[in-house]
């Protein structure tokens, strides 16, 4: 099997809050800290807020690493900068070899694993005309190949789909995606969750970033290949699909990504709420909130 060779990036996420006069801070959850595994190393994890605060690490329910943050002081601006230096071996999913189980659908998840996939096999959106299972039966039949079903249901959301970020936080259910046929990479992302999990597949929700060559100003010209990216510049959102001899696979719906050292996972979770990248309250006058600002970006060193 042939191994992608490790690349070393630089991560910079600043999220800035701004309002109209000093408002007093709840605590906020920062998840930013990339997950450590096999695959993948933090060389350095630094978070600093430019008002005085408490900080600390926790681990989630879900062995995400978050950082807890609770200013000290009332101010007019919030700002979390967040720099991370990782070594990243990647993934190359469609080498991984696979169980004969989990060759064909229906994936034949042994009794264990079905008490240990059990939340990530259950579709979670309410879904009363069954409109996303019934999208995703259009691209599997019994004995149908298993990658080669994934691999349609994403390249119909890449080609088929219109993508459109949009400021406003959170997820859209699967089958408003699925009716509109845009949407943001979270959107995607879950869209593609809920169906897979209605043909019986465990899949899990991720957020991260995604390295993209055009955008890093030190990368050789050559590293870009003409395909535009989208979702970089910001946080970005995939899935993991569990199969049976692979383990856990990254699968990006929003750019076709199927592995690779682009996608760098951050936490993963059952439901996109559970994985926002930074979560927090604040106290005071809802007129005095005047907006949010994202900054990320990822540079190959």
């Amino acid at each position: 099997m042939s191994v992608p060779p490790s690349v070393l990036l630089r991560i910079r996420h600043r999220t800035e809050y701004r309002y109209a006069r000093p408002v007093r801070f709840g605590e906020h959850r920062v998840l930013f800290r990339p997950h450590e595994a096999h695959d993948l190393d933090v060389l350095d994890a630094t978070v600093t807020v430019n008002v005085d605060a408490d900080l600390r690490w926790i681990h989630d329910v879900y062995s995400n690493s978050v950082a807890l943050v609770r200013p000290k002081a009332d101010a007019a601006e919030l700002r979390f900068d967040c720099t991370t230096t990782v070594a990243h071996r990647g993934v190359v999913n469609l080498e991984l070899p696979l169980e004969d189980r989990a060759l064909r659908l229906p994936v034949g998840y042994t009794p264990e694993e079905r008490i240990v996939l059990a939340p990530w096999l259950a579709p979670v959106d309410d879904d009363p005309e069954a409109a996303v299972a019934h999208w995703a039966k259009g691209f599997a039949t019994a004995g149908a190949d298993t990658r080669a079903v994934i691999g349609a249901m994403m390249g119909e959301i890449r080609d088929g789909f219109a993508y459109q970020s949009r400021e406003a936080e959170g997820t859209l259910p699967a089958r408003q995606t699925l009716a509109a046929r845009t949407g943001t990479c979270r959107d995607y992302a879950w869209l593609m969750i809920e169906a897979l999990r209605s043909l019986g597949i465990a899949c899990s929700f991720v957020t991260g970033y995604l390295y993209d060559p055009s955008l890093d100003r030190a990368a050789a010209p050559a590293a870009a290949d003409g395909t535009p990216v989208l979702g970089a510049g910001a946080t970005h959102a995939w899935l993991q699909v569990f199969l049976p001899g692979a383990g856990w696979v990254p699968y990006d719906p929003t750019n076709r990504i199927t592995g690779g050292t682009d996608l760098v996972k951050v936490g993963y979770a059952r439901r996109p709420q559970d994985a926002m990248p930074l979560v927090g309250s604040w106290v005071g006058a809802p007129q005095d909130y005047l907006g949010m600002t994202v900054e990320v970006s990822v540079e190959r060193l």
